[in-house]
């Protein structure tokens, strides 16, 4: 899970993994992160965030806290997304995390999106492939989690905080009875 970043690192350069969250939901935010973490990091994730339960993925937040040289984040909003369309959004908030970030990298490896004007190497299933990709996915989809369990208390009744905007049946029928919500994203086929 670090050969791409080893060939990077022997060469001397710093790497950041840059993944998101909240591509496919009908609701909230997409937000990205980007972790760099010190050259010869030996892999210490257990697998995909998306097959982690939510505690492993707080565990594991923390030991990447501990671990990374420098973490990041940008999140971009529904509106955002209704007037970009979510590739766009999506590479606006990896861009913003890459940003945030508060030491200077060589290389991006971003899970399939390439972003423009970065030496970007972009994985199909890069969260897989890189322990940087796969620290910024847990990161990503850690924060996402925790705003949309805050639009459940500002939206109850959606029960944003059970099923984080996605399209699940119960929220598909949460949307026929109660209609659309400010986060909701309206360019999105809302299922009504």
């Amino acid at each position: 899970m670090t050969g791409f970043e080893e060939r990077f690192w022997r060469e001397g350069l710093l790497v950041a993994g840059v993944d998101e969250a909240g591509r496919g939901p009908l609701a909230g935010p997409v937000v990205a992160a980007a972790v760099i973490l010190p050259p010869g990091t030996e892999p210490f994730l257990k697998g995909d965030s998306k097959a982690m339960t939510p505690e492993e993925r707080e565990d594991a937040l923390e030991e990447i806290k501990k671990r990374a040289l420098a973490i990041g984040t940008g999140v971009v909003d529904s509106s955002v997304i209704d007037r970009a369309n979510i590739l766009r959004a999506t590479k606006i908030a990896m861009k913003r995390a890459l940003e945030d970030l508060r030491v200077e990298f060589d290389v991006v490896i971003t899970d399939h999106v390439l972003l423009e004007g970065y030496n970007c190497l972009a994985l199909t299933r890069g969260d897989e492939k890189s322990i940087s990709c796969a620290c910024a996915s847990v990161v990503a989809k850690v924060l996402r989690d925790r705003i949309m369990e805050v639009f459940g208390k500002v939206y109850p009744g959606y029960l944003f905080e059970k099923h984080k905007g996605y399209p699940t049946p119960e929220h598909r029928k949460i949307l026929k009875i109660l209609g659309p919500s400010d986060i909701h994203r309206k360019s999105f086929k809302l299922l009504l």
